[in-house]
């Protein structure tokens, strides 16, 4: 049996195909431009583009199960095909924010919900991954950190549970080599609520020297945050941080511990990790 994992560039993608490859599964990773893939020895490389439905039946060939990225252009043309291909299940790695209650019209919530709907209109069988804040978000910070510059937040006591993008592929991996979550819905956390200001100064230790909070307006954060992505996701980015500065600790949701009986990666451990990130002026 076959699986397919889409999105093979991210690092969740390639922690699922490291993960499946180790464990003597026959994985296939799939990308809009397999060139780019660097894969381990016995993997395969397919091309699938959405965009590009005649890349589908070829990606799809011999696949029971699929690890799906959420991208809801083609999204329907693909299910049809992994149908006809004979695909069993798709675990899909889709977002908390679909659960908010204005998630359709949500810039960042409706991108993983079209691919929810799609899904759930087909005739495959499903499993929903909707992890909250990725650990690895803090990369937005280095550019900062690396030369020495105040981290500017519109809300620095926001608070998040930031999971380790290394859990969500061991949960990924249980759900497509088991069945204990085939055909659930199953929202993603860290094991700890921190807040900006508490990440930043875990990254600080980390590094061992200092790193300047500073806090400033909301049409400020606009300005700066403008300048790397739409109007739209912008405010709500916002609108998410702003609510969770309001309401204090983050709910912790299901993590490695609760679904798999292992600990969660921490934050601290991340930080470890990736340290290097921090540490180079760019």
């Amino acid at each position: 049996m076959t699986i397919l994992v889409t999105g093979a560039r991210g690092k969740v993608g390639r922690a699922v195909i490291d993960l499946l490859h180790a464990a003597g599964h026959t994985v296939r990773a799939a990308s809009a431009d397999p060139a780019q893939l660097t894969v381990p020895a016995g993997v395969e490389v397919a091309e699938l583009a959405l965009d590009r439905p005649g890349t589908f039946a070829a990606a799809l060939r011999g696949v029971r199960q699929v690890f799906l990225y959420p991208q809801p252009a083609g999204i329907h043309e693909l299910v049809e095909a992994a149908e006809a291909a004979g695909v069993e299940h798709v675990v899909l790695l889709s977002s908390s924010s679909v659960l908010g209650p204005a998630a359709a019209n949500d810039p960042l919530a409706s991108h993983s919900l079209l691919v929810e709907q799609a899904l759930a209109g087909s005739a495959l069988t499903c499993t929903l991954l909707r992890p909250d804040a990725f650990a690895s978000n803090s990369l937005g910070w280095a550019w900062f950190i690396g030369n020495s510059t105040p981290v500017q937040l519109a809300y620095p006591d926001a608070h998040i549970a930031p999971i380790h993008p290394e859990d969500i592929a061991d949960i990924a991996v249980a759900a497509l080599t088991g069945d204990s979550l085939t055909g659930r819905a199953v929202t993603l956390t860290g094991a700890e609520s921190l807040t900006f200001r508490e990440q930043l100064a875990v990254l600080a230790y980390t590094l061992g020297r200092e790193i300047e909070v500073e806090h400033i307006t909301r049409a400020e954060a606009e300005q700066q945050m403008g300048r790397h992505m739409p109007a739209p996701m912008v405010s709500s980015l916002l609108d998410l941080w702003q609510a969770a500065d309001r309401h204090g600790p983050a709910v912790i949701a299901d993590t490695t511990e609760t679904l798999l009986g292992r600990p969660a990666r921490s934050y601290r451990q991340w930080a470890r990790e990736n340290a290097a990130a921090f540490t180079t002026a760019r």
